[in-house]
């Protein structure tokens, strides 16, 4: 892969950088950065990069992949100083939970020649920092891969190498899809962790509470320990779908209560005994991806992936077009500017 660089070395890039190290892969050499000069030199002394850069210009300057693992609203800021010093050719990802505003902050801010692949790894721990990195946190984990339009099949590659590097599983989705998805199955329970703790802290009775806690409770609440930065960040670029998630939630919750403090015990028990089924079923062997009420010729994960690569060549032709006819009505009218002075 040659040089890859990995800004942000928390959790997500410092555990990036071990399971590359650990990949063996030959020439390539890790270079980090990060602006908390501690959480660098931990990165460092745990083995996650090889070298550290001095400042973003240099590390933007010599990597071919770049990797960024920053919060979400930092990435832009990031993109912006990144652009004048990325090389032609280089491939730019990152790692955020939510894809809308990322694809649109790399469309409008990394230069022309740059190739961005937006990327999610479906892995994480309620811990933070390099401290908590492990080698092994992406290990058959999906790896959300959303490539923008005019992104190069070779840089689409260059990112299945990487998630297939560390461990995890390249899945395919585009940008709506990945936040609307992310929101019911990552966002909402970050959300549920958080209002649980909160109304059992926020109750009188917390003391007690707090005494008879059990695993029930701690597994339920463990996302509530999480970065509160990160968390912040996924609600302010997710907001819709995850409201429209928690009013699904919500109205699942209410019909809960109904079959509880209803007569009919046979319905309530028929919905539990079917939901631990379904649960250990997906445990077992998660369903095959499929879209329910559309065709049968819809195109497969692979298909699809065909088609973006399709989309991004054709993008390269479209923008290939353009220019040419920019560079045409220019010389047009430079010649119809020196015919007008000659006559």
């Amino acid at each position: 892969m040659g040089k890859v660089g990995i800004i942000g070395l928390g959790l997500i890039g410092g555990s990036m950088g071990l399971a590359l190290k650990r990949a063996g892969l030959q020439d390539t050499d890790i270079i980090g950065f990060d602006r908390d000069r501690d959480v660098e030199s931990r990165a460092l002394k745990f083995g996650a990069v090889d070298k550290l850069a001095r400042t973003l210009e240099e590390l933007a300057s010599q990597a071919s992949i770049i990797v960024i693992a920053t919060p979400i609203v930092s990435i832009e800021k990031v993109m912006r100083e990144i652009a004048p010093h990325v090389q032609r050719g280089a491939v730019v990802t990152d790692t955020a939970s939510t894809k809308g505003s990322v694809m649109r902050w790399a469309r409008d801010v990394l230069p022309q020649g740059v190739h961005f692949v937006g990327g999610h790894p479906m892995a994480g721990k309620e811990q933070s920092g390099p401290q908590a990195a492990e080698a092994g946190l992406f290990h058959d984990r999906p790896y959300v891969i959303v490539p923008s339009v005019d992104a190069g099949p070779g840089a689409v590659n260059a990112i299945i190498g990487l998630a297939e590097a560390i461990g995890a599983r390249p899945f395919f989705l585009d940008a709506d899809e990945h936040d609307a998805y992310a929101a019911a199955i990552s966002h909402v329970p970050l959300v549920a962790s958080v209002a649980l703790f909160a109304l059992a802290r926020g109750s009188s009775a917390w003391p007690e509470l707090a005494g008879m806690a059990g695993p029930a409770f701690t597994d339920l609440t463990r996302l509530a320990s999480g970065h509160p930065e990160m968390s912040h960040d996924i609600c302010l670029t997710n907001k819709q779908n995850i409201s429209h998630w928690i009013d699904r939630y919500v109205a699942e919750l209410r019909r809960m209560q109904e079959l509880i403090e209803g007569e009919d015990e046979e319905v309530l028990f028929r919905l539990l005994a079917e939901t631990q089924i379904e649960r250990e079923n997906f445990l077992a062997k998660p369903p095959e991806r499929e879209r329910p009420g559309l065709p049968d010729d819809m195109p497969t994960p692979s298909q699809s992936f065909l088609n973006l690569l399709a989309g991004s060549m054709w993008a390269e032709r479209a923008r290939e077009i353009t220019t040419s006819l920019e560079d045409r009505a220019r010389d047009r009218e430079r010649e119809d500017r020196l015919r007008r002075r000659r006559d």
